[in-house]
This record gives structure tokens, C-alpha cells and sequence, in this order.
């Protein structure tokens, strides 16, 4: 995503939804532990938040700092800066190592990844037993038929202007390459549909439109999208101009794929971990004992597996 100025992150900011508690609910439901979460690509840490209400840590990331520094703090939660400078290696080790991530969250954000690069550095950290990845993405503002009207013509006036990754928030995923095994909630080229009820105002709605990235891509190439005449068109369809503060109860559509690693995946890292691991048995007089270590620069995450799989082969 673009880095957004001050004015336009505040704008995004109050036009984003707060996302629906049940949905973690359900997520947590799914995963085999609680104890890290990871909000990729977290903005102002909506989703973090309510990641924050189910794991005992939520790590979460972005590389713009104007989001970040409007952030909601949580004592759970901690925020991370992540310019594109930093190595897989180095983000594996921020987040929390090779196989400690119970969950994974990119919210409104996947779409903006170099995915090859993301998805290696999922597959790394996230929990080979029980452990989940989750991405979403809202296309649409449903608020009335009078301004859902005008919007699908702005909607269609920024195709000459979309990204290759713009298309895909557009298509709602799917067209998103996903590579991982479903768990019943949406898969690769089929994500399931949801909605989510938020509130908003006329100043608000308009704060959202100069700050969506259509509008800004079109505007880098010198073409106004969100000109004064058409916010007068969206002012006399909302009603009551008189009143820029009027809210209005509108939802946006989301769409949501949930998956885990697949079997070659989590084969593919057991062979890597177990060549990083010596394994020396010590026996005494009452039982036997084992000792792990890692050899090479290795995480907390390869050295947890290491004495696991040394556990399970004794």
C-alpha cells in the first residue's frame, strides 16, 4: 500500500470498518494454540485488536509509518515498522521464529505483498501443528441506492488507472493465488462472502474516497477522480447536506480464505529443520535423556522443533 500522508491516513482510518469479533472468535477457535498471532499488513491494528481479545501476544506489522503511528495500543499487541529493506530471515525472526505463529491475519492487505516472499516467510513461522492463515478483503460500500449508484460509476472510472494488485482486492480473491490446504472456510479461487456493519458519515465517506488508492493512483497520473462536482452528486444523494456529521448505518462486503499448511509443506520444512539439528542421546541409570541443539544461525522456533522432533524419535 502507499505510503498515505497524515490528513489522508486520519481519513482512512475513520472510514475503515472494525471488524466483526466473531469472526475471531471463530478463527481461534480453529487454531491449535493461543499464544502468538501475527497482523500482517495491520494499518491501525483493527484486526489486531481483535486478536489481542484471544492470544496471549499479537505481533503486528506494516511498512507505513503514518498508519502505525495512529495505531490502537493494546497491552498484547506490540507494533512493528517493516520497510521492504528487511530480509526473510530477519522478518522470521521479528515475528518470532520458525514454527511459533498460531495464526496469521493480513487484513485489507495481502493483495499489496510481493506474495512469493510473504507466503515463504508464512510457511516458515506459522505452527506446523494447528496453525492458521487468514486473509481478507471488503470491495464494496453498500449505503444506499442513491449513493451506491454514483459510487458504481466511480468504481468503473478507475479501471484505466488499476494495478495488477488492485485487480485483485477488486475480484474479492479470486484470483489470489493461495497455497494453502483449506479448512472449510474458503479456498484458493473460492472465498467465502461476508459483510461488515459499520457506521459512517458524510465527511467521513468523503475523507474515504481521497484516500482510497484508485483515486490516488489516478490522481498520480494527473487525473482527478473525486472532483468537487461529484462530491456535490454524493452530498445531495446522501441527504441532509446541512449536516456533514450525519451517520448512516451501511456495510461494507468482505471476503475471507482460511487455510493451514499443506502436508508437503510442513515435509518440506521437517527436512530442513532436521538438518539444522544434532541429536545426541545421554543415558543414565533412571531414563533417558535428550539433548538438541542447533547448529548454523538458528531461531527459537527451529530449536523448539529440533527438541521436539528428538522427543519423538526416542
Amino acid at each position: 500500500m502507499a505510503a498515505l500522508s497524515d490528513k489522508l491516513a486520519d481519513a482512512y482510518q475513520n472510514a475503515r470498518p472494525r471488524y466483526p469479533i466473531d469472526w475471531f472468535t471463530k478463527l481461534a477457535a480453529r487454531t491449535g494454540q493461543h499464544k502468538l498471532a501475527w497482523d500482517v499488513g495491520t494499518g491501525n491494528g483493527q484486526a489486531a485488536i481483535g486478536l489481542a481479545e484471544y492470544f496471549e501476544k499479537v505481533v503486528a506489522t506494516d511498512i507505513n509509518e503514518a498508519q502505525l503511528k495512529r495505531a490502537v495500543k493494546h497491552e498484547r499487541i506490540t507494533y512493528h515498522h517493516t520497510p521492504t529493506t528487511m530480509s526473510e530471515d530477519q522478518m522470521v525472526t521479528l515475528i518470532g521464529g520458525d514454527n511459533s505463529v498460531d495464526l496469521i491475519v493480513a487484513a485489507q492487505a495481502v493483495h499489496y505483498f510481493e506474495l512469493a516472499t510473504f507466503y515463504n516467510i508464512a510457511k516458515r513461522v506459522l505452527r506446523k501443528d494447528g496453525g492458521l492463515i487468514s486473509v481478507w478483503v471488503y470491495n464494496d460500500l453498500v449505503i444506499s441506492a442513491e449513493v451506491d449508484t454514483i459510487m458504481k460509476r466511480l468504481v468503473d472510472s478507475t479501471f484505466p488507472f488499476r494495478t495488477p494488485v488492485m485487480n485483485l482486492a477488486f475480484d474479492g480473491y479470486k484470483t489470489l493465488p493461495f497455497p494453502f490446504e483449506s479448512i472449510g472456510m474458503g479456498s484458493e479461487g473460492k472465498p467465502i462472502m461476508l459483510d461488515i456493519p459499520h457506521k459512517l458519515s458524510l465527511k467521513g465517506f468523503i475523507g474515504f474516497l481521497k484516500s482510497w488508492q484508485p483515486a490516488m493512483k489516478a490522481k498520480e497520473r494527473g487525473v482527478e477522480l473525486v472532483t468537487e462536482d461529484l462530491i456535490s452528486k454524493f452530498e445531495e444523494a446522501w441527504g441532509d447536506n446541512d449536516d456533514d456529521d450525519d451517520v448512516k448505518d451501511i456495510f461494507y462486503k468482505a471476503h475471507m480464505i482460511v487455510g493451514k499448511l499443506t502436508a508437503s509443506d510442513i515435509e518440506r520444512h521437517r527436512k530442513r529443520f532436521e538438518s539444522n539439528c544434532v541429536v545426541t542421546k545421554l543415558k543414565d541409570s533412571n531414563n533417558s535423556a535428550i539433548i538438541a541443539s542447533v547448529t548454523a544461525a538458528a531461531f527459537a522456533g527451529v530449536a523448539a522443533y529440533c527438541a521436539y522432533s528428538a522427543r519423538k524419535n526416542t
